[in-house]
């Protein structure tokens, strides 16, 4: 277990926990970290997946587990876990991206739609300001897609 966790990174694991142990357990480093994150497959973890802020279950787990985790793997591969945490943290950093934009164009499209410049002679059209809006949805869109995953 310690070769694994070292090769994945993990700040701290535990291993060959009691079945009836592993919720407490979850529950006292929940008491001191962040967030904790369960990785599992059985029916003797279904508890513990429930009490962590992220249910990790790998492979083919029981219905049980399965049901309880918030995330499940395919693969019986405990890289996968490095991977999810880095698709989430990317499509966070996408969210923001696209909030950012999106609010930027408001605030500077509305006005102007409703005739804030009109006074200096700036005044959009209704078609051309559905126009922009179509074509602000579309750079959100390509942003988006332009999500990197390492592999």
């Amino acid at each position: 277990m310690t070769r694994v966790s070292d090769q994945i990174g993990l700040d701290e694991y535990l291993a060959e926990v009691l079945p009836q142990d592993k919720a407490a357990k979850v529950k006292e480093i929940q008491a001191r970290v962040v967030r904790v994150a369960m990785t599992g497959d059985g029916v003797n973890d279904a508890p513990a997946l429930a009490q962590a802020d992220v249910g990790i279950v790998i492979g083919a787990g029981s219905d049980v587990a399965v049901e309880t985790a918030n995330v499940v793997l395919v693969r019986s591969n405990p890289l996968d876990v490095v991977a999810i945490v880095e698709l989430s943290r990317g499509s966070y950093r996408k969210m923001i991206q696209n909030l950012v934009w999106a609010t930027g164009y408001n605030v500077v499209a509305i006005p102007l739609a409703a005739g804030a410049l009109y006074a200096w002679g700036v005044l959009l059209s209704p078609a051309l300001g559905a126009g922009r809006m179509a074509g602000s949805t579309v750079i959100v869109a390509v942003n988006a897609r332009l999500l990197k995953i390492k592999r």
